[in-house]
């Protein structure tokens, strides 16, 4: 294990620590890194050798940050990945982070994250991480067509084979099947399954438990064949329940803007018959004041 072995941003960073301290410091960042897949719990005792001599650096943060998460040290975890972006800036881990507060019962919190100005920040693959744990979140809040609605972008397509989509497919099946939508949640699962390569589901594991419930291996062949032409659909079909809601949303706006313009021509119209109704009145006081000016004329003319 040696300093050479890190990226060269962070041995940039680890200049700024005198050289005798950077060396110490390098070498534990390169066991956490080379410990994290598959020693979580030993990496994290390396970050946090890291962290407690040299706070000052986002990289160690990060690394001690990343490390927690993996260990399921929620609040550590939290809090290194929140040091990272006051000190670095950018988006950061924000799905992890997000995460983090699923995780410790506040998803209400997860949420507002994926609604912040810095989830628009995030690359392709963050920006479908951080989707995955909003519906996860959504789930939490008991709002279960909310999560499977906002899981329908353009990245949930079976053909194609992203780094994501094997997660991707896998959480919008789990959330069809938590709305009881069982035969579509079975398409997936399959999907999810094929995309799968890296053995990151278990969603072979659920197609075998679903196939069961949904009638054994009689209907086995037919759920796959459905799959299998669900995968030759347009993108378009995936966002046809979005534009849905999308439109009902507008339709609702329409319908408020309508109101608010009825009621304001209500208002000019009332305004209108007053302003009418001032006018007639200040007319008939006046002919009646011209009527009573003649008859004082006409009463003197007599007199006189």
């Amino acid at each position: 294990m040696e300093p050479g072995d890190l990226d060269i941003e962070i041995r940039r960073e680890l200049l700024t620590l005198p050289k005798g301290l950077a060396d110490k410091v390098a070498v534990h960042l390169v066991a956490a890194g080379q410990l994290i897949d598959s020693e979580p719990e030993r990496a994290l005792e390396h970050a946090r050798y890291a962290r407690q001599r040299a706070p000052r650096i986002p990289s160690v943060r990060e690394a001690n940050g990343l490390a927690a998460y993996l260990v399921g040290e929620w609040n550590e975890a939290l809090a290194e990945l929140r040091a990272v972006r006051r000190m670095a800036g950018g988006p950061g881990h924000l799905a992890m982070m997000a995460d983090c507060e699923r995780a410790m019962g506040r998803p209400e919190r997860a949420v507002e994250l994926s609604r912040s100005e810095e989830a628009t920040q995030l690359d392709q693959e963050d920006a479908v991480e951080l989707r995955i744990v909003a519906a996860g979140a959504r789930r939490d809040l008991g709002e279960i067509e909310a999560s499977v609605v906002s899981l329908q972008m353009a990245e949930l397509d079976p053909k194609r084979q992203e780094p994501w989509s094997a997660r991707l497919f896998y959480a919008y099946a789990d959330n069809l099947l938590a709305a009881g939508r069982e035969r579509e949640a079975f398409t997936w699962f399959v999907h999810a399954a094929n995309a799968d390569d890296e053995d990151e589901t278990d969603a072979a594991e659920r197609l075998e438990e679903l196939a069961e419930k949904l009638g054994g291996p009689d209907v086995v062949d037919e759920l796959v064949t459905e799959a299998e032409a669900a995968a030759e659909i347009d993108d378009e079909d995936l966002d046809d329940e979005a534009d849905g809601i999308d439109n009902d949303l507008d339709d609702d706006l329409d319908e408020e803007i309508d109101e608010q313009s009825e009621a304001a021509s209500a208002d000019s119209e009332k305004a209108a018959e007053t302003e009418a109704s001032d006018e007639t009145s200040e007319k008939a006081a006046k002919s009646a004041a011209a009527d009573a000016d003649v008859s004082n004329a006409e009463g003197d003319a007599r007199a006189q």
